[in-house]
């Protein structure tokens, strides 16, 4: 999870200084945690797990334990004297803020987007006649009207192809376990039917509209006693649903062949003809494409061993393919279908070349959008984005100008050609512009969001620490102009690498405003297992090769200690899921390297997280315990099995959602009970276990609220920060 934050907030409360004078009250001594040693052998290595009850969510014992670890770390956050204000400060710039539109699709000549509006619990759905107009945005469905508590998310929509509907899927409490609804765009009217199972944590979800409008073909999990419980979130298939019909009577299309962990999304051509299936196998980066047409026959394009990563049909009659196999930073090839033989694809646009000093040579293709005589390019340049245009045969033409820094999220082609696309930076919140394709001029449009938060005062410092095998990784430091570097500055820092995610600029907003008014430095690293420079980077960070990552991290806390930011005593480190195993890994490797932790919704046992539904789908990026080679490494960085008693760690949060299903939240109960009888530093281990939210995704604001004001009095309390709001706080 991602933590928004900000500088100079226009914010009453803040309009005087208000100080923590005294650390928070003394806490009592966590609950007792019975040891209970169960032993396991895995290629050969007996390891025993003195927590393994802790485990069964379904045992009151546990749920007792888990009970009494919050009221402990309730009884300390609530106490803490800076909470109150930072709460106050977090919601009332949340308030003061925009709209923010995010998720847009364009189809039947309407655009469509999410919507969230300040101070609203959920995003809604809405479809606006421009993006220049959002004044007259129809909405569609808003959750918020459903549940007073913002317990009902929209997990994903899609709009049908003449624009006349709308399905949305729809899940609660942040569970991710969505059904389907539909939605009469001109009316806002929720039609009878509705499709359950269409989207889980574990492999996601998708469907597609078919041209007519009668229906739409969808991801179906299990339903039933179709396969037994363990299989309940595994083996995604294609169904279609006729709308006015029953979901029982849905009709089978495709995936009976798919593996076990396979995640299938669903693209259709404009003209509803043909019909993509792109499906993962896992979360490794393997994809194989498989295209219907009009006449229900499928196609297999590709394979997982073909290295195409992404398949988008282009309005000639042609798909277009990213190709990353003898390619890592990505190369764009064309495919007439008219003849679906991949061995016929020809390359339009090469992959970047360029020296590792030459960062700009070092792009790696990271999104494109076919439209009418134009392919849209999005690369990554090592964390920042550039967009570059070609024609549909790949000739170069002229591209937008991006700001300093930027990052783009989204790229929608439009009509006769344009594109809109977002951009955001760490000082600047997001914006949606349109690339005119007749006159090549970007324009801002009416979708572009404010806040009261300025980094008028701060400045993004770009540097490279040097990893433990001499690889250079990217350091984005956000500071203050004019901080001195003299190794006593409150530091942050935050890392994910995994998965091919990029950790790409984001607007920092209330929480890091906070964090820097204190006289903080934020920073953010470009880890190997993103993709900051294409498919190498994210192969050194995966299975055999993820402690590259760890020390990647390590690096650069050093870099920082190194270059007079900060120093150990004053530097904390904060990440989620795959970040959270980061955290992980980096405290128990290195305790003596930080003096506070926050990690969320994190991984920790790598020997038994596979035994989880998601787990079993993290196995192409991690590996498995039955491999000797995979074992060996798993094992040599499990954090969990790398606290060692009578250490000197840091202070630790861990927050988790007690409805995740792609992190179990036993991952935080075992580490929190590690390493509360093994630290010998006498600072904190507490763990955050909130009933209303999951993973992150579809939380409401409120929750999200109470997790940022612990978040930053638990870090302002264990760096000795006394919290002060600026006194030069204005609109």
């Amino acid at each position: 999870m991602r933590l928004t934050g900000s500088a100079r907030p226009a914010i009453a409360v803040l309009l005087m200084t208000l100080f923590a004078l005294a650390q928070a009250p003394s806490i009592a001594q966590p609950p007792a945690t019975p040891k209970r040693p169960v032993t396991d052998e895995y290629q050969g290595i007996k390891v025993t797990d003195d927590y393994r009850w802790l485990e069964n969510w379904d045992d009151p014992e546990v749920k007792q334990w888990n009970a009494a670890q919050n009221a402990r770390s309730r009884e300390y956050l609530d106490h803490l004297p800076a909470r109150p204000v930072i709460r106050q400060m977090l919601k009332q710039a949340l308030s003061a803020s925009s709209a923010a539109y995010f998720d847009l699709a364009y189809r039947g000549g309407t655009l469509f987007a999410m919507k969230y509006q300040p101070p609203q619990q959920q995003p809604m759905l809405v479809a606006l006649s421009s993006a220049d107009d959002p004044a007259g945005a129809k909405v569609i469905f808003d959750p918020n009207a459903s549940s007073a508590k913002g317990s009902i998310a929209v997990d994903f929509y899609v709009p049908s192809l003449d624009g006349k509907f709308v399905a949305a899927a729809l899940s609660e409490n942040g569970s991710e376990d969505s059904s389907a609804h539909v939605f009469e765009v001109a009316t806002g009217k929720e039609l009878p039917d509705v499709v359950p199972r269409v989207n889980f944590a574990t492999a996601g979800g998708s469907l597609e509209w078919k041209a007519d409008s009668s229906g739409f073909s969808y991801t179906r999990y299990p339903q039933g006693n179709e396969r037994p419980p363990e299989d309940a979130n595994f083996y995604q298939q294609v169904y279609f649903h006729r709308l006015g019909t029953d979901s029982k009577q849905d009709t089978y299309v495709i995936g009976k062949e798919f593996p076990r962990i396979a995640e299938i999304q669903l693209h259709s051509s404009d003209d509803g003809q043909w019909l993509i299936a792109a499906v993962a196998n896992g979360d490794g980066g393997e994809f194989a494409h498989y295209v219907m047409d009009a006449a229900g026959h499928w196609t297999q394009i590709t394979h997982f061993a073909d290295g195409i990563v992404a398949v988008k049909p282009g309005p000639d009659a042609a798909l277009y393919l990213l190709s990353r196999k003898e390619a890592p930073r990505g190369q764009i090839l064309r495919l007439p279908l008219s003849h679906l033989d991949f061995a016929d694809a020809k390359v339009i646009v090469p992959q970047s070349s360029g020296s590792a000093a030459d960062e700009s040579a070092r792009a790696s293709i990271d999104d494109f959008a076919p439209a009418p005589g134009r392919l849209y390019v999005a690369d990554v340049v090592g964390g920042p984005s550039r967009i570059r245009v070609f024609d549909l045969q790949g000739h170069p033409l002229p591209g937008p100008t991006l700001p300093p820094v930027p990052a783009v999220y989204q790229m929608v082609p439009t009509r006769g050609g344009d594109v809109m696309f977002t951009v955001s930076t760490y000082l600047e919140p997001s914006a949606w512009y349109r690339f005119e394709a007749a006159t090549g001029k970007s324009v801002r449009t009416a979708l572009f969001r404010t806040s009261p938060i300025h980094f008028d005062d701060t400045e993004v410092v770009r540097e490279f620490a040097v990893s433990k095998d001499g690889t250079r990784v990217p350091v984005n430091i956000i500071r203050r102009r004019g901080t001195r570097l003299d190794g006593g500055n409150p530091t942050l820092l935050e890392g994910y690498g995994g998965y091919g995610i990029s950790m790409k600029p984001f607007f920092l907003g209330a929480f890091t405003r906070a964090w820097l008014d204190q006289g903080g430095v934020y920073v953010i690293a470009n880890l190997r297992g993103g993709a900051e420079y294409g498919e190498e980077w994210h192969q050194a960070g995966r299975l055999t090769r993820k402690q590259n990552v760890f020390d990647d991290f390590i690096a650069c806390a050093q870099h920082l200690i190194e270059r007079k930011y900060t120093s150990p005593a004053h530097l904390a480190i904060i990440g989620g899921s795959n970040g959270g195993l980061l955290m992980g890994a980096a405290f128990t490797q290195r305790p003596e390297l930080f003096h506070a932790v926050v990690s969320f919704v994190g991984i920790y046992d790598m020997l038994r997280v596979e035994l989880d539904p998601n787990g079993a789908f993290n196995v192409t990026e991690f590996g498995t315990v039955k491999d000797p080679d995979q074992f060996k490494a798993l094992y040599a960085y499990s954090p969990y099995h790398h606290v060692n008693d009578g250490t000197a760690y840091p202070a630790i949060l861990f927050p988790t959602g007690e409805n995740d299903h792609r992190v179990n939240p036993m991952e935080s109960r075992k580490m929190t009970a590690r390493l509360q009888a093994a630290i010998s530093s006498g600072r904190l281990v507490l763990l955050r276990t909130s009933s209303s939210s999951g993973h992150g995704i579809g939380t409401a604001v409120d929750e999200q609220i109470e997790e940022n004001a612990d978040v930053l009095s638990f870090l302002f309390d264990q760096l000795g920060i006394k919290y002060a709001a600026p006194l030069n706080s204005k609109p």
